[in-house]
C-alpha cells in the first residue's frame, strides 16, 4: 500500500497566531515547529511522500527555503482532516492519507508506522489515530494543565475492538486513584495523528460540523458523529517522551524534551 504523509500548517492558530514558525532550539540548533515537524514525517519509514499543507505564503516559502515539498491548500479548511482532504484531492492515488499535525515534532517515527499497519489490518476501520498510555506522571501533567484552565492534551477511551468510544479534551476517564510517576494508569493520551482512507477522508468535508466536535474541538469527533468507526492504536513510548505543541508554555517544555536523553524526566 502507498502512504502519503500531509503535514497541515497554518498562521492563524486561535490559541498561538504564528506558531507553526515559532523556533525551538535543540541539539542541532534552532529550527522551527513545521521544519521539526517535516523531519519527523521524513523519518518515517514506508511513507512514499511527504507534504506541507498550507494556505499561508509565509509557511510555504519557509517550507520550500529548508527543501519541503509544499501543496497550498484554501483558506476555507477548517480543521487539518480538511486539509488533508484538499491534499488528498490534489495527490491522487494513495492508499492511506497520514495526517502528521504541524504542532508535533516529538511525534516519534514507529508511532506513523504502526499507525498504519493498525489500519491496514482493521477493514472495518476508516480512520487510525494513535493513543499512548499514560503514566502517573503524564497524568499528573494533563489533569494540571485542566487546573490551571489550560487546554492540553486529549484524552480517548475505546471499546474492546480499539474503536473510539470518545475523545475529550477533559481527562477521561475519571480516576480518584493516586499514581507514582512511573505507573500505568487507565488514561490514555490521544496523539494527534492520523491515518485515513482516502473514501473516508474525501467524505469528511461534505458532513456538518457535529455538536461534539464543536463543543470539544476535535476534528476527529466528525466521523463518530457521522458513524464511521475510528481505530485507536496502542503505540509504545520507548522511554520517548511526547508532548505537543498548544500553548506558548509549551515551547519551553518541547525544548527541554529535544535536549534530554531518552527515558529521563524532560518537563522538570
Amino acid at each position: 500500500m502507498t502512504t502519503l504523509i500531509a503535514i497541515p500548517a497554518r498562521y492563524a492558530s486561535t490559541r498561538y497566531p504564528g506558531k507553526p514558525l515559532v523556533t525551538l532550539r535543540g541539539p542541532d540548533g534552532e529550527k522551527t515547529l513545521i521544519r521539526r515537524s517535516w523531519e519527523a514525517a521524513m523519518a518515517v519509514r514506508g511513507a512514499d511522500r511527504v507534504v506541507v499543507a498550507t494556505d499561508d505564503s509565509r509557511i510555504a516559502d519557509h517550507a520550500q527555503a529548508f527543501g519541503a515539498e509544499v501543496v497550498m491548500t484554501s483558506s476555507d479548511a477548517r480543521n487539518g482532516t480538511e486539509r488533508c482532504a484538499e491534499v488528498a484531492a490534489q495527490l491522487p492515488g494513495f492508499d492511506i492519507v497520514v495526517n502528521l499535525q504541524g504542532d508535533a515534532p516529538l511525534t516519534p517515527a514507529w508511532f506513523v508506522e504502526d499507525l498504519v499497519a493498525g489500519l491496514q489490518a482493521d477493514p472495518q476501520a476508516q480512520i487510525a489515530t494513535p493513543v499512548l498510555r499514560c503514566d502517573g506522571q503524564a497524568l499528573a501533567g494533563l489533569l494540571a494543565d485542566r487546573k490551571a484552565g489550560r487546554v492540553g492534551g486529549t484524552t480517548a477511551v475505546f471499546d474492546t475492538r480499539r474503536h473510539a468510544l470518545y475523545f475529550s479534551k477533559e481527562v477521561i476517564p475519571f480516576t480518584a486513584a493516586p499514581y507514582a510517576p512511573e505507573a500505568a494508569t487507565p488514561v490514555f493520551h490521544h496523539v494527534g495523528v492520523y491515518a485515513y482512507r482516502p473514501a473516508a477522508l474525501s467524505a469528511y468535508p461534505s458532513w456538518p460540523l457535529g455538536t461534539l466536535e464543536q463543543l470539544e474541538g476535535l476534528e476527529q469527533l466528525r466521523f463518530l458523529e457521522n458513524g464511521h468507526p475510528v481505530l485507536c492504536v496502542e503505540v509504545e513510548a520507548r522511554g520517548h517522551q511526547f508532548w505537543e505543541l498548544n500553548n506558548p508554555s509549551d515551547v519551553q517544555i518541547i525544548e527541554r524534551m529535544l535536549s534530554a536523553p531518552a527515558g529521563q524526566d524532560r518537563r522538570t
